[in-house]
């Protein structure tokens, strides 16, 4: 008798643990969005401003179903021949939401682009920005190829009209290929939406081409519908964008259009409470401690360092 009280409660054990181990595997972070991998046609500049280089930022446009809990992403850029990877010293990212929202509309600039139908919006969403510099983010560059090319670049050629934006880019460029892979130390939740997603890098004596994807999305590459081509905008020209393959290079008919290379990772909380209204940080609570068994289960699989900033997090998501 005593042997089989053992065995079941053993059995009953492994129950439980398999159980655990279940809940934590079903907790654990997951792919998102992916552009897939770089198709070697075009490096566009993107980064951080520095003594004598001015600010330029490159984006591409992503989409959520549903609210989301987005706690990594990755990134493909080209830096110059020889560089150390330590050289690059720090990464910004940036979430905006699709022209006109957080934009001055009618643009104040209007007529110094072509159009600004599709573009990012004139500003981020503050509450979505992560920088190394601050702490809400960490980074890790990994070296892919040491030898690799693009067919094209865009670094200067970024022009108001009425001066012809159209430069058809600054030619071929070969240097480092690098993967940047990012964790936000600060998950990021956005309600489901179509947004533009603008990583920026600093690299010391040096730039990083951010690298071009297939276009349309290919695999491994997550398909979605009304995917839209990359925008770019430096110091001068903002609150404004450009089109990349539309308005600056230019070079075929009809003109060339292209994605970049980037992936981001989290959780979807299809529950989640809806921004602005009363119950929102309420349900999201809720619905974060029936999908993760616990809030602070949720708080550790999304990444959070404590249930307090997972608590802060959700108080800026339910915002209106």
């Amino acid at each position: 008798m005593q042997n089989y009280c053992c065995q079941k409660l053993f059995g009953l054990l492994l129950g439980l643990t398999a159980m655990l181990f279940s809940g934590i595997a079903s907790a654990q972070t997951s792919q998102l969005v992916s552009t897939g991998n770089p198709d070697g046609k075009l490096g566009a500049l993107s980064r951080r401003p520095s003594t004598g280089k001015v600010e330029t930022e490159t984006a591409d446009d992503f989409f959520l179903k549903q609210t989301t809990v987005i706690s990594g992403a990755s990134i493909s850029g080209l830096i110059s021949p020889a560089t150390p990877l330590a050289n690059i010293v720090n990464v910004e990212v940036e979430m905006y939401h699709v022209f006109p929202l957080d934009s001055a509309n009618p643009d104040p600039l209007a007529g110094k682009v072509p159009t600004r139908f599709n573009s990012p919006s004139d500003v981020e969403i503050d509450s979505a920005t992560r920088d190394g510099g601050t702490g809400t983010l960490k980074f890790a560059v990994r070296l892919l190829d040491a030898s690799s090319s693009v067919a094209n670049t865009v670094v200067n050629g970024i022009i108001k009209k009425p001066d012809s934006p159209t430069t058809h880019g600054e030619g071929p460029a070969t240097g480092e290929k690098v993967e940047i892979a990012i964790t936000f130390t600060t998950p990021i939740v956005l309600p489901a939406g179509h947004y533009f997603f603008r990583p920026e890098v600093l690299v010391t004596g040096g730039d990083f081409l951010y690298l071009s994807a297939p276009k349309p999305i290919v695999s491994p590459g997550t398909v979605f519908a009304g995917d839209l081509q990359a925008w770019i905008r430096n110091s001068s020209l903002s609150p404004d964008w450009l089109r990349i393959g539309t308005d600056i290079i230019n070079d075929t008919t009809p003109p060339p259009t292209f994605n970049m290379t980037f992936s981001l990772s989290g959780n979807a909380v299809p529950d989640a409470g809806t921004p602005g209204e009363a119950n929102c940080h309420g349900k999201s609570i809720s619905a974060l401690a029936d999908q993760f068994g616990s809030i602070p289960a949720a708080a550790s699989a999304l990444g959070f360092s404590s249930v307090g900033a997972l608590q802060d997090t959700l108080r800026g998501f339910c915002e209106p």
